[in-house]
């Protein structure tokens, strides 16, 4: 009885010792979710993920000295993965709303936007945002454009898209009239295909923030932290010069 318990209680300790190494390997690997579609903040290039956001979260964990874990996702999976704790943080040029906040932490924001109307160039129907409505307007399943539209626009006739390619891709070719989307995007696609432009009055003036999940407090701190750190050291104003322009602050 006595050998019984005794290995008991060694197989409790190997367990345990186990569990604890184990999660101190964890503490190393920051598990982040993207939807690498949304040039210049993310996307893929020559078959590896770059942008403005893939580049700040990998100087945080280097900082942090962790190392980041990516998941691929689609926008709309973002936020219930977080909270379903497949993943801690999700990072994807995601705006600070309060229906967000309800079930997710947010860092500090790291980066400003807001939605933009995006259109063809010999499009002379939509000068201004008012011009919108009964108009095909395209978005991105999952995102703020979504309900803004519905709720501040209902005369316009939302054509909903997967993915974010497809959103640019139907005003290109004239299936709808024009795009809602967050303003580096669709400044960056203006600017590589020629013959788009941004409307001047933007309709929302926003802030994006790094998604992280409610029960991991300290983790939002530690970022924080982090991106404190590489503001004050200039990183972040290199990062900021690299994909937004020399004039980028």
């Amino acid at each position: 009885m006595l050998i019984t318990r005794r290995k008991f209680i060694l197989a409790t300790a190997a367990l345990c010792s186990a569990a604890s190494i184990a999660h101190a390997q964890d503490n190393k690997v920051l598990r982040v979710a993207t939807d690498a579609t949304f040039p210049p903040m993310e996307f893929v290039q020559n078959g590896h993920r770059t942008g403005f956001d893939i580049d700040l979260v990998e100087a945080m964990a280097k900082q942090m000295g962790r190392h980041v874990q990516w998941t691929d996702i689609d926008f709309k999976g973002l936020i219930p993965g977080l909270v379903a704790h497949r993943f801690d943080v999700a990072v994807s040029a995601i705006y600070i709303t309060d229906a967000r906040k309800k079930v997710v932490d947010f860092t500090q924001p790291y980066y400003h936007g807001g939605l933009v109307v995006l259109v063809k160039k010999s499009n002379t129907a939509i000068k201004t945002p008012a011009d919108l409505d009964g108009k095909k307007v395209s978005v991105q399943v999952g995102t703020k454009s979504v309900d803004f539209l519905r709720t501040h626009y209902p005369k316009v006739q939302r054509v909903e898209v997967e993915k974010n390619e497809d959103m640019f891709n139907l005003v290109q070719i004239g299936r709808v009239d024009a795009a809602v989307t967050g303003k580096p995007a669709a400044q960056q696609y203006a600017k590589t295909t020629g013959d788009m432009r941004v409307l001047d009055t933007p309709l929302t003036t926003e802030e994006y923030g790094m998604a992280v999940r409610k029960d991991m407090p300290q983790l939002t701190q530690q970022l924080n932290a982090a991106l404190d750190k590489i503001k004050a050291n200039g990183t972040y104003a290199k990062l900021l010069k690299k994909w937004f322009g020399p004039d980028a602050k």
